[in-house]
């Protein structure tokens, strides 16, 4: 007689149920470590370099329990959102679960976009708490201010939201009045009596991707789409109880949770500091980079100022990932097995690729290719309205999966809140082919998109604020492909003519004989006025001035492609232009 099928309940596909149920009392990875979070090295490097605060999988579980637990006292109400400023350190990762754990939403909106533009976001999100880093609230106020500004960063008056308030991190001046230390709340006696029961269709994730300041947009996740895209990642990682994930990305560290492993944070990022980032490598099960963190990494082990040492598997994702940086990646560390992600905010993952098999691939000229979908994300192509786009075996590449997002922020929330359809497919922009073997190819995209480090850039969203400035005609955005898959953003720019807003765009000309220059005096002109219209991170890494913008097919718009080439020859001939960076 066959032993009756246990039902799973629906909460056991809320994020939070397999991690909370590790630190259950009996359960066998109670006592293990969830969270070890990193200090800084001191001046003695290496030796300076300690572990500044573990966290078990119990005190993690009482710990988010309780924090919940205040939330809600202090009239934190399902569906409730609220604005997330905080690093993913262990009070970080504690208040994040501790607000879906209320049956709240995290809403990630960034510091560094500009004033209207956060405004805007927050309108749209309708927060009823703001959980921010006391730092942020210090550097936004006062003298400290001007020196955030002087940083690049033009942040918002985080004090002066008429939400209620809790902070991370030490009391500072400048944190408002009235505010709630999160370390107090992860200290209150927890009753989890009072909480909602895990409901894996609730929002639980909001983080903003683009849009303008009429309408922002945003990707919404449920408890259960970001449980079924993060333990996919754990399968990827093959993780296992005892198993070191180290990364500074929150839903690169939750796989490790989900198996039971330790999450292992890092004091910085690896772009801040990537000695001690690739020192606490060694050993680790995994890992995840960005393709710049990967060309980072790779130079300080040639440089010999880490051993060449890495984790058993890296991840590598959040922008093309080229067979030139695999083959050079597998050479400098052969003993890695690397992985490159395909994905995006909307749903991720969605296939991967081991670098062997990216290597073996017939080459960039066919394609690139991002692997097979994987276990419940179905891949189809749709046709594009220029049947000239690829061939006829090519269309946009439309996913849907348990990991798809519960749909954008305005959609959702059309007509009330939650009565919004729900997504059940994403166009991603992307052309694509699915060869013999059922992988996906990515031949191009649909849309103008840039993508430098974990960042998406619009240009259509920034463009018009550039143009806007007093002597300027036209601005256009483009990317500059790396030889690592990363893009540099280049910001090319006209004068205004005598008439105001009058165009200085030429004939369509394949982009022959533009003259661009990095030293005309509307260069730095523009330059001093960026961070006041620009997203922080969407700021350029150089700016150009053109004698004109050519243009390109029937539609005359841009042509992009020819001031992309243009900019990198104009670069290549300076020689010694170096690279302004995002922060400014």
């Amino acid at each position: 007689m066959t032993a009756p099928e246990v039902q799973a309940s629906p909460a056991d596909r809320h994020l939070l149920a397999p991690i909370l149920a590790h630190g259950e009392p009996g359960h066998a990875s109670a006592g293990e470590v969830a969270l070890r979070h990193w200090t800084r090295p001191g001046r003695s490097g290496r030796r300076g370099t300690r572990v500044r605060e573990e966290v078990t999988y119990a005190d993690l579980a009482r710990r988010v329990t309780a924090t919940a637990s205040a939330l809600a006292a202090g009239g934190l109400a399902p569906g409730d959102r609220t604005l997330f400023s905080v690093r993913p350190r262990p009070e970080g990762v504690v208040l994040a679960f501790g607000v879906v754990r209320a049956g709240g939403t995290v809403v990630f909106v960034d510091p560094g976009s500009t004033p209207e533009l956060f405004a805007a976001r927050v309108r749209a999100a309708g927060p009823s708490l703001a959980t921010t880093e006391s730092l942020l609230y210090a550097v936004s106020r006062g003298p400290l201010r001007r020196l955030a500004r002087s940083r690049g960063l033009l942040l918002p008056d985080y004090a002066g939201l008429p939400v209620r308030h809790v902070h991370a991190g030490p009391w500072l001046p400048g944190v408002p009045r009235g505010s709630r230390s999160a370390r107090s709340l992860a200290a209150t006696a927890p009753t989890s009596s009072t909480l909602p029961s895990l409901d894996p269709d609730r929002e639980a994730l909001t983080v903003f991707t683009s849009g303008t300041t009429a309408q922002p947009k945003a990707v919404v996740h449920t408890a259960g789409s970001l449980l079924a895209g993060t333990d996919l990642l754990r399968d990827v990682f093959a993780l296992a109880p005892g198993d070191v994930v180290h990364t500074d990305q929150m839903l690169l560290g939750v796989p490790a949770l989900l198996a039971g492993a330790t999450w292992s944070v890092p004091a910085d990022p690896p772009s801040r500091d990537v000695q001690t980032f690739a020192r606490q490598l060694d050993g680790a099960a995994g890992t995840y980079l960005v393709p710049a963190d990967v060309t980072t990494l790779l130079d300080a082990i040639e440089a010999g100022h880490v051993a060449a040492s890495g984790p058993r598997t890296a991840l590598v994702g959040g922008a093309p990932v080229t067979r030139a940086l695999l083959e050079r990646a597998t050479h400098v560390l052969p003993g890695t097995r690397w992985v490159a992600v395909y994905g995006m905010t909307e749903i991720l993952p969605v296939a991967v690729v081991e670098a062997q098999d990216k290597l073996a691939h017939d080459g960039d000229g066919d394609g690139d290719l991002v692997g097979r979908p994987l276990p419940g994300t179905v891949a189809r192509l749709d046709p594009v309205d220029d049947p000239g786009q690829g061939g006829p075996q090519v269309g946009e590449l439309v996913l849907s999966g348990p990991s798809l997002m519960a749909g954008y922020l305005h959609d959702l929330d059309t007509p009330a809140r939650g009565a919004g359809p729900r997504a059940a497919a994403h166009r991603t922009g992307d052309l694509a082919r699915i060869d013999a073997d059922g992988r996906v190819v990515l031949v191009g995209r649909t849309r103008d998109m840039i993508i430098r480090g974990t960042t998406n850039i619009y240009p259509g969203l920034f463009e018009p604020r550039v143009a806007a400035l007093d002597g300027v005609g036209e601005a256009v955005l483009v990317g500059l492909p790396q030889v690592d898959g990363d893009e540099r953003v280049a910001l090319i720019v006209t004068s205004a003519s005598p008439a105001r807003g009058a165009s200085t765009t030429s004939a369509p000309d394949a982009g022959a004989g533009v003259h661009l220059d990095p030293h005309h005096p509307l260069v730095d002109h523009v330059r001093a006025r960026l961070p006041a219209v620009l997203d922080h991170d969407a700021l350029p890494d150089v700016v150009l001035h053109a004698d004109r913008i050519p243009l390109a097919g029937r539609s005359r718009k841009p042509d992009r492609a020819a001031l992309a080439r243009a900019a990198a020859q104009r670069i290549d001939a300076a020689g010694g232009m170096t690279w302004r960076t995002a922060s400014g």
